[in-house]
C-alpha cells in the first residue's frame, strides 16, 4: 500500500511538471460539463426553466437569506420576491402588460432596478436596459429600437426623459416615473402605487407561453457602426452569462460585489444573473468608488468582487493603506486587467484569485483564464473548442476584412500571430442578433470562411496565442474604441460633432494615453467655411449631448481630412500620432473641466497629461 501510495505521488509529480495546469484545467472542464448539462435538462423541461424559476427556488429553500444589500438595508429573498410581485401586480392594473411586451427601463443600479426585471419576467415581459448616461437621440433612439411601449425611469432622470418627450408621446408610449407624484403631463408617478399593490405570488400561468428562444432583456452596444444597438439577451443566452459565476469556482456562500452597471452585460448577466444561479448574496452599490470600495467590501464580507480593467488601476493608484490586505475578497472577475497592474494589485492586496475572461454581449463565446497566467484572457482548450468551435483568422487592416486565398476562403493565423476572432453558428449555437435591425444582425456574419456554405460571427477583436496556447487580447477593429469600461461608437459621435455650427466634418477615433486602459476620444475636424473654432460653444455641445466617455477629450483642426477611394475616412496615420503636439503642427486643443471649455493643448499640458496630473 506504502509503495502504491508513493507510486501515485510521484505520477501526480510528473503530471504537474509536464503539465503544470492540469488541475486548474481539470476543475475547469469540469464546471462547463456540468453547466451545459444543466443547460440541456433546462430546455428540455417543461415548462423551461429560467433564471427566474432559480430564483423563486431559492425564495422557497431559503427565504431569509440575504439577496441585496444595498447602503444599510439588507432584502432577504422573500423579500425581494414581494416587492417584485408587487411591480408586477402595479404594471398589469397600470400598464395593461401582456406576455411578450417589452419594457424599457431607465435607472441607475438600486434594488428596484432586479425587482422590476424579476416583476416583468413573471408576467412574461422583456426588458430593455437603457443606458442612463446617453441622452436626447442617441435615447429616443435606444428606446425605439427595442419596440417598447412603456418606459420606466428614475426619479432623478426625469430631465432626460422630457428631452424625448414630445417624440415619446407621438408613439403612444406610456411612461412611469418611480416617483410618488409627477406634475408634468405625459408622465404618470409608479411608486405610489406600488405600495399600494399586493405583494401575492404571481401566476405562472401568465408566463405559460415563454421558451428559452424568448427576449429576457435587450441590452445595448456600440458594436462598431451607427448608434447603440439592442443585442437580443434570450433566455438561454442569459443562463450562458449565469453560468460564468460557477465555471469560475464561486459558491452559494460567497458574497458578490456589483459595482459595475446594471444595463451592461457584466453587471446584469454576470453579476446579478450569476449571483441568482448561485443563489448568492448581492452586495449592490450605486456606482464604483475607489475610496469607499474597500471599506464596502470589509463592511459586507464580499468574497467576490467585479472589475473592469480601469477600476483595478483606480485601487491600485490609491494612497496605501495598512489595512490594504485586511479583507475577505477571494476572488476578482472580470476582463481588461494590465499584466503589471495585475501584478500591483496581488502584490499590494494579497492573494486574490484574478479570473481574467473575455466575452461580449452578443458574441457566441468566452474565454476564461482559469490557470491564472497573468495577462492571458483564456487558453486553446481542446475540449471547449469541440464545444463552442472557433479559429483565429488573418485580417487585412487596410482593407477592414479578413485575409482570403485563391479559392475565396479565409486563412488561420499561425501560433505568435495575431488574427482575427471568428465563432462557427450552428443549429445549437445560435447569434440571435440585434433588435429591429437584420443589416446589422447580417453584418456580423462571415460566409463561406473555411467551406462553401459554413457561417461563422465575427468579433471584431484581435488576439494571439503563444508556445502554451494562452490567448492574449490584442485590439478591436472597426469604427470603435473602448474607454473608462465603455465601448464608444466613433460614428455616432462623429454625427454628434457634426451637428455643432462650426464643424463641417469630423473624424473621431481613440488613442492611447500611458499609464491608461483602453483609448480615449479624439477628434480630427474640418470647419465649416468662414468660422472659427468656438471652443465654449463645442465644450457645451458635446457636453450636452455625449456621456463623458465619448466626449472627445482632443481635437485637431485640419485642412481636410484624409480618405479612401471610396471615401472611407482613414484614421491609422491619426491615431499613431495621438495628441503630442511635436509631431504635427495643426492646432490641436483640450477639453479642460475646469474651464468648462476646450482650449489650446501646449506642450506643458501635454507633459503633465504624461505626468498624470491633469485629470483626464
Amino acid at each position: 500500500m506504502f509503495w502504491y501510495t508513493v507510486s501515485a505521488v510521484i505520477l501526480l509529480i510528473a503530471l504537474r511538471l509536464k503539465c503544470p495546469y492540469i488541475i486548474s484545467q481539470t476543475k475547469y472542464m469540469c464546471r462547463v460539463a456540468i453547466a451545459v448539462y444543466r443547460t440541456t435538462k433546462y430546455i428540455k423541461s417543461k415548462p423551461v426553466y429560467t433564471i427566474l424559476d432559480r430564483f423563486l427556488d431559492s425564495v422557497r429553500k431559503n427565504p431569509k437569506k440575504a439577496f441585496i444589500r444595498f447602503l444599510d438595508q439588507t432584502y432577504s429573498y422573500a423579500q425581494s420576491d414581494k416587492e417584485s410581485n408587487k411591480i408586477a401586480r402595479t404594471l398589469l392594473k397600470h400598464a395593461d402588460l401582456h406576455e411578450g411586451d417589452t419594457v424599457a427601463l431607465l435607472l441607475g443600479n438600486e434594488p428596484t432596478f432586479l425587482w422590476i426585471w424579476l416583476g416583468l419576467a413573471k408576467i412574461g415581459c422583456s426588458v430593455a436596459l437603457l443606458n442612463h448616461n446617453i441622452r436626447s437621440k442617441s435615447l429616443l433612439h435606444c428606446f425605439t429600437c427595442c419596440g417598447a411601449n412603456v418606459l420606466i425611469a428614475g426619479a432623478d432622470l426625469q430631465d432626460a426623459v422630457e428631452e424625448v418627450l414630445p417624440a415619446l408621446r407621438e408613439q403612444g408610449i406610456s411612461i412611469y416615473i418611480l416617483t410618488e407624484h409627477v406634475s408634468s403631463e405625459g408622465m404618470t408617478s409608479l411608486t405610489d402605487k406600488i405600495k399600494q399593490a399586493s405583494d401575492q405570488p404571481i401566476p405562472a400561468d401568465l408566463r405559460a407561453n415563454v421558451t428559452f428562444s424568448s427576449p429576457a432583456a435587450y441590452i445595448y452596444t456600440s458594436g462598431t457602426t451607427g448608434l447603440p444597438k439592442a443585442a437580443v439577451i434570450t433566455h438561454r443566452r442569459l443562463w450562458a452569462m449565469a453560468f460564468f459565476q460557477s465555471i469560475c469556482g464561486v459558491k452559494s456562500d460567497d458574497v458578490i460585489y456589483v459595482c459595475l452597471p446594471l444595463y451592461h452585460s457584466s453587471g446584469f448577466g454576470l453579476g446579478f444573473g450569476g449571483s441568482v444561479e448561485r443563489g448568492a448574496t448581492i452586495v449592490l452599490r450605486s456606482k464604483f468608488s475607489s475610496s469607499q470600495f474597500w471599506d464596502d467590501c470589509r463592511k459586507y464580507n464580499v468574497t467576490v468582487i467585479q472589475y473592469i480593467g480601469e477600476t483595478m488601476r483606480y485601487l491600485c493608484n490609491m494612497p496605501k493603506c495598512v489595512s490594504d490586505q485586511v479583507h475577505n475578497v477571494r476572488m476578482a472577475i472580470g476582463n481588461g486587467i494590465r499584466p503589471e497592474i495585475w501584478r500591483t494589485f496581488i502584490s499590494r492586496f494579497g492573494h486574490v484569485e484574478i479570473k481574467e475572461f473575455y466575452g461580449s454581449t452578443e458574441g457566441t463565446l468566452g474565454f476564461l483564464n482559469y490557470a491564472g497566467k497573468v495577462g492571458a484572457v483564456g487558453t486553446v482548450n481542446s475540449f471547449h473548442k469541440k464545444l463552442y468551435p472557433y479559429d483565429f483568422i488573418k485580417f487585412d487592416h487596410e482593407k477592414e476584412e479578413p485575409v482570403r486565398n485563391a479559392d475565396g476562403f479565409c486563412i488561420e493565423v499561425a501560433k505568435g500571430e495575431t488574427g482575427l476572432l471568428v465563432t462557427q453558428l450552428t443549429q445549437k449555437i445560435e447569434f440571435t442578433g440585434y433588435a429591429r435591425d437584420p443589416k446589422q444582425t447580417e453584418k456580423k456574419k462571415l460566409h463561406n470562411v473555411f467551406e462553401k456554405g459554413d457561417v461563422y460571427f465575427n468579433t471584431g477583436d484581435l488576439f494571439r496565442t503563444d508556445r502554451e496556447n494562452f490567448i492574449y487580447f490584442q485590439d478591436r477593429v472597426g469604427d470603435t474604441f473602448r474607454w473608462k469600461g465603455e465601448n464608444v461608437s466613433t460614428n455616432e459621435v462623429s454625427d454628434i460633432m457634426t451637428l455643432a455650427l462650426c464643424i463641417e466634418e469630423a473624424n473621431v477615433y481613440g488613442v492611447t494615453v500611458p499609464g491608461f486602459e483602453g483609448r480615449i476620444g479624439m477628434a480630427a475636424i474640418i470647419l465649416k467655411k468662414d468660422h472659427q473654432f468656438e471652443c465654449d460653444d463645442v465644450f457645451n455641445h458635446v457636453t450636452s449631448y455625449l456621456p463623458v466617455y465619448a466626449r472627445p477629450r482632443f481635437i485637431r483642426i485640419q485642412s481636410c481630412l484624409a480618405v479612401t477611394c471610396t471615401f472611407k475616412q482613414l484614421k491609422g496615420r491619426l491615431v499613431e500620432e495621438g495628441f503630442n503636439p511635436a509631431l504635427f503642427t495643426d492646432p490641436l486643443f483640450i477639453l479642460d473641466e475646469t474651464v468648462k471649455s476646450y482650449r489650446p493643448l501646449t506642450h506643458d499640458t501635454y507633459e503633465s497629461i504624461l505626468d498624470a496630473q491633469f485629470r483626464l
